[in-house]
């Protein structure tokens, strides 16, 4: 929420500090190999400079560690959480290298440097290592590698391939730092550094084709993550840092925030008269400001404009409607949860930034064992009892002086700042994950934050694009920041529809705007309005244009049980539910170089639009695959670039040939009980198959089993789609469903009803082609 100094004004600032607080490093003299000693763990070779170690992790994963000798054992890396698993590897050696080699993957070192480069099975080298120096204060290594870079966390400069550019990873509103790179030539690095980076990618002027530099740091490390699939790097990704938990189903519903519900009874009237207006509603969020002038951080709600927090909520519940409420890491001097942060020896003493005057705000140690358990006791003693059902963790980089990052000059428990500085969002999420876990073991811990780092999928957080304008040109940054941000590893993100600044409903410009970003939205993983100034409930909007917000929030609800079973991907099998290109047609050039599409899902295809006055668009469909227009059924040949009908109404849909969409009813919130049909509408052309998962909605039944998929396959060659039984069980599930099954490609025809039970049920479309 905070309100950072526009950007215009600290451009010059920020350009010198990139440039003076990296150091320029120069390769040293080639440092030959003096020894290589293999043990149980892997290859250590000795240089001058110190040594280089090979460590084998699984078949397709490698650390790589050169830096000073042992006890040296790598950076600060609070992100990796696994250990190494028992691998086969060999090591053989010639005149030039050593080279360690998996059933997937080798790695040499070179005899001359003791560079190390990356060769998958059949002998192609992914990378090499083309410079490194630790010797100035900072870290920095050079790699041998031109192609596209993606990852890098979030940043709004409106580049989905960072070639050309220089990404710096610093923690701040409306940039997250996570130093995962991915790219479609097949590998990942994850860079074990949580200091301010800085990656130069293809810079003309630059010393090497890639080159990663780090404030701080002993010396280079990182894993080495093989693919070849994009889809397979994420996955090594998170076998490292930690799967994701399934969210509870009614996180996919749509949330109506705003900066901010200043009285309970404002905040029940918003979810009453969408309840009225039988739009569908799923949560809403109390945003700050909801404590007394000069309490902030002391976790308590002022009891004249919210006499009785468990009523409200209360309340709220019986209508089916879900509330988070936002908590900061920041404490005003003089309260009660200040003074026991201080007498622990967990807060940090007051520094300058340039958002709040001085004296104002303090921050406590998420670094400290001691300080997170500390900071969940406060919240979870006064706040937690009224029952909120997640928490929003505003400026949780911590927002400490924005991009001067004052917290880099305090020593934290993890140890100085300066090397610990990008990992704050990681350890305030754990804290706040951890701790309501335990304390709500019936609910899903569920976390909106804005910021993060790697590893924080495994705290049920969901990051934001933070404090945004509202204007086409940002709209349009939002797309290529969220395809970095999941292809960095974290499955969920989300953006305030509408922007955070600016915008009125009245405004016919800036509905257009918001009827825009509102039809991208409900193509985010998570659906959620939010705003400073005036609201953007979708009663302040004109007839015509609360006509298509109601109908984009129905089809959203429609989708529910296909975005829910993504859900499951995303849990069981690492996936990711909104896709760059790239991640499922790698081998289209075109396709990797489209940045304003994505997929959702595996079969559907989004285009949202993101210019005013518009009513067509172009679209590129991948090649190898037929595409179909999700309004019209038309189908079309991919590796073609289409004109796309784009008018106020309408966001281009395509579904892939192969594809089977399930679709629900429209319902008035995610766990509503209906006795409607499920729509099956499928896409010919090819074979395919989906999985449809359920489970009770909410807790921690799933985890211990308590679930169930099913099989649903359309053979082309025969005709038909085969619906599996449920394999597995839970409380209240319903054995037998009800079933529409549709051509997509005769969209008038009348569907096929059939009902499910514990056999499977064969659907015969003849004419499905």
């Amino acid at each position: 929420m905070t309100k950072n100094l526009p950007r215009a004004a600290i451009a010059l600032a920020i350009a010198s500090l990139c440039a003076a607080s990296m150091p320029a490093f120069a390769q040293s003299a080639a440092p030959a190999v003096s020894a290589a000693a293999k043990s149980a763990s892997g290859l250590t070779v000795t240089t001058a400079q110190g040594t280089v170690r090979i460590e084998p992790w699984s078949e397709r994963i490698v650390h790589v560690l050169s830096g000073p000798a042992a006890p040296w054992d790598g950076n600060y890396n609070p992100a990796v959480i696994a250990r190494p698993a028992s691998v086969d590897w060999t090591l053989s050696e010639t005149a030039d290298y050593y080279q360690l080699t998996t059933k997937a993957l080798s790695v040499r070192v070179a005899k001359a440097w003791g560079g190390v480069s990356f060769f998958d099975a059949q002998g192609k080298q992914l990378l090499a290592e083309s410079g490194r120096d630790a010797s100035k204060g900072g870290v920095m290594q050079g790699f041998d590698y031109s192609g596209p870079v993606y990852g890098l966390g979030q940043h709004q400069n409106g580049k989905l391939d960072y070639r050309g550019t220089t990404v710096r990873l610093q923690q701040a509103n409306r940039d997250v730092a996570v130093p995962m790179l991915t790219t479609p030539e097949g590998f990942g690095i994850l860079w074990n550094n949580a200091s301010v980076t800085q990656v130069d990618a293809g810079l003309p002027a630059g010393p090497y084709p890639l080159v990663i530099r780090s404030e701080a740091g002993q010396g280079s490390d990182y894993h080495f993550i093989l693919g070849p699939e994009l889809d397979e790097v994420v996955a090594g990704y998170r076998e490292l840092t930690g799967r994701a938990p399934m969210m509870a189903r009614w996180t996919w519903g749509l949330w109506q925030s705003k900066e901010h519900y200043a009285t309970q009874a404002e905040l029940l009237d918003i979810a009453a008269r969408y309840r009225a207006m039988k739009v569908p509603l799923d949560a809403v969020v109390q945003d700050w400001q909801y404590w007394q002038p000069g309490a902030w951080g002391e976790h308590q709600m002022d009891p004249a404009r919210y006499p009785d927090p468990k009523g409200m909520l209360d309340q709220l519940h019986a209508q089916h409607v879900h509330a988070i409420l936002s908590v900061w890491a920041r404490f005003d001097a003089g309260t009660r949860n200040t003074a026991e942060l201080e007498k622990a020896g967990v807060l940090y003493p007051e520094l300058y930034n340039n958002v709040y005057p001085a004296g104002k705000g303090r921050w406590y140690d998420a670094y400290s064992p001691r300080g997170r358990q500390l900071y969940w006791e406060q919240i979870n003693r006064t706040l937690a009892p009224a029952g909120w059902d997640g928490w929003w963790l505003d400026a949780s980089e911590a927002e400490l002086g924005g991009w001067w990052g004052q917290m880099r000059d305090v020593t934290t428990a993890a140890g100085p700042g300066a090397q610990v500085y990008n990992a704050y969002p990681l350890l305030h999420t754990t804290a706040v994950f951890e701790g309501s876990t335990q304390a709500a073991p019936a609910k899903r811990p569920f976390i909106l934050t804005r910021s993060a780092y790697s590893g924080q999928q495994r705290n049920a957080a969901i990051t934001w694009s933070g404090d945004t304008m509202g204007t086409w040109d940002v709209l349009r940054a939002q797309l290529p920041a969220a395809l970095n941000f999941t292809l960095s590893g974290i499955p969920y993100w989300a953006a305030d529809i509408g922007g955070f600044f600016g915008g009125k409903p009245a405004d016919p410009e800036y509905a257009e705007l918001y009827t825009r970003w509102y039809q991208f939205g409900a193509f985010n993983p998570m659906f959620r309005v939010h705003g400073t100034g005036d609201g953007k409930e979708i009663w302040r909007f004109g007839p015509a244009t609360q006509q298509i917000l109601r109908d984009v929030t129905q089809l959203r609800y429609r989708l529910l049980p296909y975005i829910y079973s993504a859900s499951w991907d995303v849990t069981s099998r690492n996936g990711t539910m909104m896709r760059a290109l790239a991640m499922d047609f790698r081998a289209d050039a075109q396709a990797v170089a489209t940045a304003d599409q994505y997929m959702f899902g595996k079969a559907l295809m989004v285009a949202p639009v993101m210019t005013p006055h518009t009513d067509v668009r172009t679209v590129y469909l991948p090649a190898q695959n037929d595409w179909f227009d999700f309004w019209t059924g038309k189908r079309y040949a991919g590796g073609k670039v289409i004109a796309a009908k784009a008018d106020i109404a309408t966001i281009p849909l395509f579904a892939r040939a192969g594809s089977i969409l399930p679709l629900g009813p429209v319902l008035q919130y995610a766990d509503e009980p209906s006795a409607q049909p499920m729509e099956l509408r499928v896409y010919p052309g090819r074979d395919g198959s989906v999985e449809l998962y359920d489970d009770a909605g909410d807790g921690q039944g799933y985890v211990q089993g308590e679930r169930a998929t099913r099989r649903i396959t359309w053979t082309q060659a025969g005709g038909k789609l085969t619906i599996a039984p449920w394999q597995g069980s839970f409380t209240g599930m319903r054995r037998e469903q009800a079933f529409v099954v549709r051509c997509a490609a005769t969209p008038a025809a009348k569907g096929v009803r059939v009902v499910t039970g514990d056999a499977a049920v064969e659907v015969s479309l003849p004419g499905c082609r």
